[in-house]
């Protein structure tokens, strides 16, 4: 019984021996062929930091390359045309002034035409004319001035015409603007803001030109019949037969 127990005990220490070395020599486990290597770790800690870098390296060329296709994006809307054109709308509005004032009766805006008139119609009274002919000379500068006025007045009326559309046009090429993609975008939103300017101020001039050609016509009608009228009386004063006398505008007084 003794002899078993001693067994038993040897066995025990056998195992606890066993169990002891297993866990102190973690390359028992190991095969005999990698049995041999060894671990170092400042060769593992300048591997790891290495390998950083390189990851380090990678991500900085990645973010590169995105930069670099986020510039060819802004390159691409900066070079992007703005997809809204008034052109044809300001052309019409310009069609329709132009229109107006081509209409212009009598005396145009011709330096032939007025240079002619001012050498008759409103030229110097003649003394050999008839005075049938200095009636008729009055009658037509009148009708002059009074056709002028229309005319001044239809241009008036076509300009004021084009306001609605001029601030349609307004609208939609601020909204352009202010939704430009790119820099090409906002430059042709503000060429033709300008356009639009332009288009305003050939309206203003048109309407200075004829409401001075109708006033210019007026004055010089003016001056005509003053000169008219002089030899009208010369004429009536010069007459054979007249004699001058007093009269009396009240009678029994």
């Amino acid at each position: 019984m003794i002899a078993r127990f001693n067994r038993r005990r040897a066995g025990r220490s056998a195992a606890l021996a066993l169990s002891l070395l297993l866990s102190t020599s973690p390359l028992l486990g190991l095969p005999a062929s990698a049995q041999g290597i060894v671990y170092d770790p400042s060769n593992y800690a300048q591997n790891v930091l290495q390998a950083a870098r390189a990851l380090q390296q990678v991500n900085n060329q990645i973010q590169s390359l995105a930069n670099e296709a986020q510039m060819l994006v802004n390159q691409a809307k900066n070079l992007a045309s703005l997809p809204t054109s008034t052109l044809n709308q300001l052309r019409s509005s310009l069609a329709r002034t132009q229109a107006l004032l081509s209409q212009a009766q009598k005396i145009a805006f011709d330096v032939q035409q007025i240079e002619t008139a001012f050498t008759t119609t409103y030229g110097p009274a003649s003394t050999s004319a008839s005075n049938a002919a200095l009636i008729a000379s009055a009658r037509t500068r009148w009708q002059t001035s009074v056709a002028a006025f229309e005319d001044s007045l239809k241009v008036q009326a076509g300009v004021v015409g084009n306001i609605p559309d001029n601030g349609t046009t307004l609208t939609t090429l601020v909204t352009a603007s202010q939704s430009a993609s790119g820099a090409l975008q906002a430059a042709q939103a503000g060429n033709q803001l300008l356009a639009l300017q332009s288009q305003q101020l050939s309206d203003l001039a048109a309407v200075l030109a004829a409401k001075g050609r109708a006033d210019a016509l007026e004055q010089a009608r003016g001056t005509a019949a003053e000169a008219q009228g002089q030899e009208q009386y010369r004429r009536f004063s010069t007459r054979s037969g007249y004699q001058p006398g007093s009269v009396t505008m009240f009678h029994g007084q």
